[in-house]
């Protein structure tokens, strides 16, 4: 087990190498580059009018002139080629130096670990909840296979699953959170204005009353499919031999379903561990943007509008670290669910 995780873990280096190789040609070969936009600031505040003679096409287009777009270029690093950026960016990123951000004026790190905390709380939460949640449903539908209640909890399932978590987020504040009909929940922030003033049980009510709209549709997407994943991989397993050999022995449903089937029912949950890992931790910028959150998702968003390289730069290196991590974890948990397999 310790040389598979190692062995993986030293994958991971050329994997992610080659997804900032590619990532960084994208973004610096794509138009509107931050200069661009540094030159129409400096434009439309007036600067530079006086350049609309220079000789060179690119201060005529842009009327500033090609000192000052020499000095940006130098300032910013477009000065040298874009393999010389990328090595030096790369060279950055092993003292963990993600560079400076264009439109927040600060370090890029320090811009993602103020934004990080909203995407990162509601992600963990509504992780375990959905599996917690999901993997308790899913027996019980299964258990209860074929009678009113599994029919009457699927047809709620299919219709939640038919709405768009930023659908139901709308209908949500315009019903409950100060719309046109109730104002019980809070919108914006994750706790009110005289959070630090309660007491420790009133802070955690105050969290959970910030936290409960927005958690339902961050868990809508996925509540439905590991729900029904789990019912069906269930069902599946309680038709194999080893199943009717328990029954025969005697053994109670309970422990049939519990002990003999459950455990190997987990295995198509616990796989996709990875894959949710990175999409709670990545943010939604739809949600965010809603429930005036400022996490991840949003950040993401303004920095592809500003192009500010090294922001984005730094969320995709960190959110494709988060991605191989999560499928490390989904193969450990793969081993720890069936003892089985072995991956040395």
């Amino acid at each position: 087990m310790f040389t598979y995780i190692l062995r993986r873990l030293l994958i991971m280096i050329p994997t992610l190498i080659g997804v900032t190789i590619v990532t960084f040609a994208i973004i610096n070969l794509a138009p509107g580059s931050p200069i661009e936009q540094k030159i129409q600031q400096i434009k439309f505040g007036g600067m530079g009018r006086e350049s609309n003679t220079s000789n060179a096409s690119g201060a005529k287009s842009s009327g500033v002139s090609e000192e000052v777009i020499l000095a940006l270029k130098k300032q910013y690093g477009f000065d040298k080629p874009i393999h010389v950026r990328y090595w030096i960016w790369l060279k950055n990123i092993a003292h963990l130096d993600f560079g400076e951000s264009f439109t927040y004026e600060e370090p890029v790190l320090n811009v993602i670990t103020s934004k990080f905390p909203v995407s990162l709380q509601f992600g963990v939460i509504s992780l375990l909840l959905s599996y917690v949640v999901c993997i308790i449903f899913g027996v019980l539908k299964a258990v209860k296979n074929g009678s009113t209640f599994d029919f009457i909890s699927s047809f709620f399932l299919i219709a939640l699953y038919s709405i768009p978590g930023f659908m139901l987020a709308i209908l949500l504040i315009v019903y409950f959170a100060g719309g046109s009909f109730f104002s019980w929940f809070p919108i914006g922030e994750l706790y009110s204005d005289n959070y630090y003033d309660l007491s420790l049980w009133g802070k955690i009510i105050d969290r959970v009353h910030h936290f409960i709209l927005p958690l339902i549709c961050y868990m809508i997407g996925s509540f439905t499919v590991l729900t029904m994943l789990m019912k069906n991989s269930l069902l599946d397993e309680i038709k194999k031999d080893y199943i009717r050999t328990a029954r025969a022995k005697g053994i109670s449903e309970k422990s049939v379903y519990l002990k003999h089937a459950l455990r190997n029912a987990l295995i198509p949950i616990v796989t996709g561990i990875g894959g949710f890992l990175a999409v709670f931790f990545a943010g939604s910028l739809l949600l965010e943007s809603i429930f005036q959150l400022d996490g991840i998702g949003l950040l993401s968003f303004k920095s592809i509008l500003q192009r500010d390289y090294n922001v984005i730069m730094g969320l995709l290196f960190i959110e494709s670290i988060l991605l191989l991590i999560g499928n490390l974890l989904s193969d450990i948990a793969y081993i720890l669910v069936d003892p089985r397999i072995n991956f040395e």
